[in-house]
């Protein structure tokens, strides 16, 4: 391995003289400490850890320069996600499966080249295939080999809590789901993110139950990370770096340094991680707010991670390549806070992957994205996936602005500044606007000391990171900030840990700031930090950046599916990092706050640990839907939820905001068997060969629709698209009860404007559990022609338990007019 290592790296170094910049990048990012003790003291178990593990990382080393060799072999070099066929007629002729992938790229590149330096990884649970560097005439020939069936580009994907648990019921005294679910005792939740800090305390393994048995993975070594330091918390590491190795450009100088292991660098992996699997800590915050006991959502299930984001984001050939190992591992669920734009399903790699996963049991949880509140904005779409939508919690970091005038603005901050002597004192106020410099956004370099310093500056959302404005502030002298919102941004409270005294005003805040600046010639202000204040705000209500349906590949299935909390969410952090991820914050967290639809799939990921651990039995559809008929339409007010100042819609909460405590006993759920994804599949159009490529299954449509005319999925939300001059229309659900033997329901139901509906029946008898009946649903439009009517209208149908209340099993209902 090391001549063959060697003589590639001096052959390669002869035609590319350019590439000794990437090789003092990759060398500078392997680091190889040699252990503080002589080798004599250390235990002969702890030697040959330590050697295996230089060995791995040496091996790794030879292997990334391989492909970064390969990647500089001519600038057309691209990376595909090649599927195949998983009967391939060639297989057979091969000893294994690797064999027969790197067969393929040895009738495809020049015979000068090594087929194996192309390879970055060969799949075969997520998919059948491999990901692989090919110029595009190699490309063009690899697409008329027999058995190849899809090719895809690699695309890069972006990453999309001392009280959330306690805002969710979690930590309600007596029967609650937690103690109905063991704490989620027994159940594996795999994250893809960016990796993990194994130190922190919401990782501890103490009291835990024993590895499970069925768990096949491992704790793979890298840089500052070995097997010791996984336990029965974290059970499982590994790391995925190909696709991103050849496809990134050079990390900037003052970012923080990325390791090449499961570590987490970015604290992004940590947060998510801790959220939805994390152990008790006492005494938690940051930086003294937000005070309380952290807990994930299913604080006693095991966590495997999978690193698949680096510093330039997700790339999916190294996604798919976790995927395809979890599956083999053995995680009951799979939480993927990441994803990108909506794509159609054939060239989605995170719906291939997780239709894979679902055949094995295994629940798909994935965030909605952050592109809110433009609508059709809602990623990772697939009907066999959860999709998580953010909300709000009723807990607030107040930092009001108090202006010459005496007036106050409202904001919010974690800056400890009521903790912290003279930072709450008036200051003069600045706004600076002059020029082309990009100062009122205050971005790196563009505020001049004389201007700034010893004030108060304000500046505007955008372009560069929160924090970071208050870094460039401090830098030029500046002892304060006003973080102002735009109209983009509106009234979103997203808070930081900030580097100097600072606090976040809304838009209409920023507005009043403004005209007050400009209607003085000496404008002050100050800011009054109160710490933390809880359920004096009405919520949960709908993030402004969570992303919004309708689903834009398939209306008939409604997007996000359900919301939860995502907006200033507490969880564990890395200690290599400052609050605010900046390289010149020097302060040390064990946890921290961050906002986004990364924060809500997490919670919703360990609630369906739960419920997995309740009831181990239940399909991952199942699952999915006793998250969804049991979510919440109304606030903690009892008032419908809110999405900025109207009424939050379907397209925007799903079901509505996840109840953990009554989704761990749902009473009935929609189930969903994997065959009839694929009919869906057919309903929309799909051709023969993409849906072979999304779940390799090769079916007649034409014969499908045939014996099944008129079919609806089995969804628990219900989405109906009524064409112009359609009177009426039919579709069927079917429910199963797992609730209790001799069971009666009854319908109720709260039409669309401009509709009747109409439930046969309209009661549903169930003798025994596990028992599955169905039921007709007409929608009857009362409009008459040409009577102007909108183009969407939304109602709800719920099942209401007719000797027991607590079973409610409501679906919204959208109906959309083309």
């Amino acid at each position: 391995m090391k001549s063959s290592c060697t003589s590639r790296v001096s052959y390669s170094l002869s035609d590319h003289k350019s590439v000794s910049s990437h090789f003092s990048i990759l060398f500078s990012s392997f680091k190889y400490p040699i252990p503080q003790q002589n080798h004599a003291s250390v235990s002969k178990h702890r030697l040959l850890l330590y050697r295996s593990s230089m060995a791995a990382k040496a091996q790794l080393l030879c292997l990334t320069l391989f492909l970064l060799l390969a990647s500089l072999h001519g600038d057309t070099l691209q990376t595909y996600i090649v599927q195949l066929h998983p009967q391939g007629k060639t297989n057979s002729l091969y000893p294994t499966r690797l064999h027969w992938h790197l067969s393929f790229l040895q009738q495809t590149v020049s015979a000068e080249e090594d087929a194996f330096s192309r390879l970055l990884y060969s799949y075969h649970s997520a998919i059948e295939g491999f990901a692989a560097q090919l110029s595009e005439t190699e490309l063009q020939s690899l697409r008329s080999l027999p058995d190849v069936i899809a090719i895809r580009p690699d695309r890069q994907l972006q990453v999309h809590t001392t009280y959330s648990y306690k805002f969710l019921g979690l930590g309600s005294a007596g029967d609650g789901a937690w103690k109905q679910a063991g704490f989620g005792r027994g159940t594996i939740i795999g994250v893809l993110d960016t990796g993990i800090w194994p130190e922190s305390p919401s990782f501890d393994d103490q009291g835990m139950p024993p590895v499970p048995k069925k768990w096949k993975g491992i704790c793979q070594e890298g840089q500052n990370f070995s097997s010791l330091n996984c336990n029965r918390k974290l059970i499982g590491a590994r790391f995925f770096i190909k696709g991103h190795r050849v496809a990134s450009v050079s990390p900037s100088a003052n970012m923080i340094q990325e390791y090449v292991s499961s570590r987490d660098s970015s604290g992004h992996g940590t947060h998510t991680s801790s959220t939805a699997g994390g152990v008790s800590v006492p005494m938690a915050s940051v930086l003294g707010n937000g005070a309380g006991e952290a807990r994930g959502m299913a604080p006693a299930a095991h966590i495997a991670v999978y690193k698949v984001c680096w510093f330039n984001g997700c790339y999916s050939s190294d996604i798919l390549a976790a995927m395809d190992v979890a599956i083999r591992d053995g995680v009951d669920v799979l939480s993927l806070s990441l994803g990108g734009f909506p794509l159609p399903l054939s060239d989605d790699s995170i719906a291939i992957g997780s239709f894979r996963a679902i055949q094995h049991g295994i629940s798909v949880i994935c965030a909605a994205g952050n592109n809110g509140p433009i609508q059709s904005s809602v990623a990772n779409i697939a009907p066999w996936i959860a999709t998580v939508g953010a909300s709000t919690l009723d807990r607030r970091f107040p930092a009001v602005v108090r202006i010459g005038t005496g007036e106050l603005l409202y904001g919010e901050s974690m800056f400890p500044g009521n903790l912290i002597p003279g930072s709450g004192e008036e200051l003069k106020l600045v706004y600076v606007t002059a020029g082309n410099r990009g100062s009122e956004l205050c971005l790196k370099g563009s505020l001049q000391r004389s201007e700034v310093r010893g004030k108060m500056v304000v500046c505007d959302r955008g372009v560069n990171g929160r924090a970071e404005k208050g870094e460039v502030v401090k830098e030029a002298g500046g002892a304060g900030m006003i973080l102002a919102n735009t109209e983009i941004n509106l009234e979103e409270d997203s808070v930081d840990a900030h580097v100097l005294p600072a606090t976040l005003i809304g838009y209409a805040e920023a507005v009043r700031l403004k005209a007050y600046i400009k209607s003085t010639r000496s404008p002050r202000a100050r800011i009054i930090f109160g710490g933390t204040e809880i359920g004096r705000s009405r919520a949960p209500a709908v993030a402004q950046f969570s992303a919004r349906g309708p689903n834009l590949y398939d209306p008939s299935i409604l997007k996000p599916d359900v919301i939860a909390p995502g907006v200033n969410i507490i969880a564990a952090w890395p200690q290599n990092l400052g609050p605010t991820s900046l390289p010149e914050d020097s302060r040390r967290v064990n946890f921290n706050v961050m906002s986004g639809t990364s924060m809500a799939c997490p919670h919703v990921s360990g609630i369906a640990a739960l419920i997995h651990s309740a009831h181990p039995e239940w399909s991952p559809a199942a699952i999915k839907s006793a998250l969804m008929t049991t979510a919440n339409a109304n606030d903690h007010m009892g008032k419908p939820i809110m999405d900025g100042n109207k009424l939050a819609s379907s397209f925007a909460i799903g079901a509505g905001h996840v109840n953990a405590q009554r989704a761990i006993n749902p009473g009935l759920v929609y189930d969903i068997r994997p065959d009839e994804y694929i009919t869906h599949l057919c309903t929309l159009g799909y051709t023969r060969s993409e849906i072979f490529t999304i779940t390799h299954s090769n079916v007649s449509c034409h014969e499908i629709l045939l014996v099944n005319k008129g079919f609806s999925l089995n969804y628990p939300s219900i989405s109906v698209l009524l064409k112009q001059g359609t009177r009426r229309k039919m579709i069927t659900r079917r429910l199963t009860n797992v609730g209790s033997p001799n069971s009666v329901y009854s319908v109720e139901v709260k039409a669309p404007e401009g509709l009747k509906v109409m439930v046969k029946p309209q009661r549903l008898v169930f003798k025994q559990i596990n028992q599955s009946l169905s039921y007709q649903i007409w929608f009857i439009s009362r409009m008459r022609s040409g009577t102007k009517k909108t183009n969407f209208a939304e109602g709800h149908l719920t099942w209401v338990h007719s000797q027991n209340n607590f079973y409610r099993v409501r679906s919204p209902v959208s109906v959309t007019w083309k």
